[in-house]
């Protein structure tokens, strides 16, 4: 079984300053020099800053290393639900291939990780950095370059850089094909409930709806379009509001799996059955969407296929090998299953 190296090509080795060279130029010692490479915590702010200038303007010349990197780094805003969970079974997968273990930080709710995690993933010195629906900042993504430590961004949270490795799916087309089947079906009233709008992939399925409404000379009503931040408790407390409306829709195409769950119990608690009185679309298709009563009718994006995408992208360019486009983008799949039938009204 091989395992992945950390980058090390011919190129990296000749270009930039050796420790010495960076020291000199610094004012400082060898060995601090060395602790602000390495991610050693005992240096000061000032110092650290000051030392990191000098490595981003003449680059850092890594010695020949004859030790390889053990683990791949996964960072997720959250570890909880299918989500996190399909998204480290895929690196995984690819990790023990090339057997390499996985370390797993959570922002708990951020998507931009904090001074903390960068000091910590360059003491630790991964093979590569997994980034799932979060992001380190450009400044963190150059420290972690400047050590040879490539980043890979999954689900990004905004437009990646045309230099940054990315692996995405097709939000617009999920959304489109979300709303086109419930026009199929009949419905006209068809509310949908986003994620935040600083989100890439909440920005895309909204304009994926809008999109299929206007194919269809469906206008679209204001009225119709709330904001979430692809939570549970949104999907309730937006469908509560809808269910009151004069002219209520018949029919949700909730941005996520969990806000489709919120929309159910909204429903349930106004007395409104599913599909019968309102049909509900998700977008994920999480192994409990075929678990909730009825099975949730949701477009499939491929979470673990996606993760294991950007890890293969990881040790490739760990052994030198870097693919030739920079930015993925998987194919979603609408999956209709008991949530969704013609409108009774």
């Amino acid at each position: 079984m091989s395992r992945a190296r950390r980058p090390n090509t011919a190129a990296e080795e000749q270009a930039g300053a050796t420790i010495s060279q960076l020291a000199a130029l610094a004012g400082v010692s060898v060995a601090t020099i060395s602790k602000v490479v390495n991610g050693h915590p005992d240096v000061s702010p000032d110092t650290r800053a000051s030392v990191e200038d000098v490595i981003r303007e003449h680059g850092y010349r890594r010695k020949r290393r004859a030790t390889r990197a053990t683990l791949v780094e996964v960072v997720l805003h959250a570890i909880e639900g299918d989500y996190a969970t399909e998204m480290i079974n895929g690196v995984a997968r690819v990790a023990g291939a090339h057997g390499l273990a996985v370390a797993v930080s959570e922002l708990h709710g951020l998507h931009t990780p904090d001074r903390d995690w960068i000091e910590g993933v360059l003491a630790r010195r991964p093979a590569g950095v997994v980034a799932v629906f979060s992001g380190p900042t450009p400044a963190q993504q150059e420290r972690l370059r400047s050590r040879g430590i490539p980043i890979v961004l999954v689900d990004p949270t905004d437009e990646p850089g045309k230099d940054v490795w990315s692996v995405g799916t097709s939000n617009w087309s999920g959304g489109l094909a979300a709303t086109r089947h419930l026009l199929e079906l009949g419905h006209r009233r068809i509310a949908t409930i986003t994620g935040s709008p600083r989100m890439l992939s909440a920005r895309a399925r909204l304009d994926g709806y809008r999109a299929a409404l206007d194919t269809a000379d469906v206008p679209v009503d204001p009225a119709l379009i709330r904001e979430g931040d692809f939570q549970i408790a949104d999907g309730r407390r937006h469908t509560r509001d809808l269910l009151r409306l004069p002219d209520p829709p018949t029919a949700v195409v909730a941005c996520n799996d969990g806000t489709a769950l919120g929309a159910y119990q909204a429903a349930h608690e106004a007395g409104w059955r599913i599909p019968e009185d309102l049909s509900v679309v998700g977008f994920d298709d999480l192994p409990s969407s075929r678990e909730m009563i009825p099975p949730l009718t949701t477009v499939r994006q491929p979470l673990r296929e996606m993760a294991a995408a950007a890890t293969e992208v990881i040790v490739a360019l760990s052994q030198g090998q870097p693919p030739r486009q920079h930015r993925l983008v998987l194919a979603t799949d609408l999956v209709v299953r008991a949530s969704t039938a013609p409108p009774a009204r």
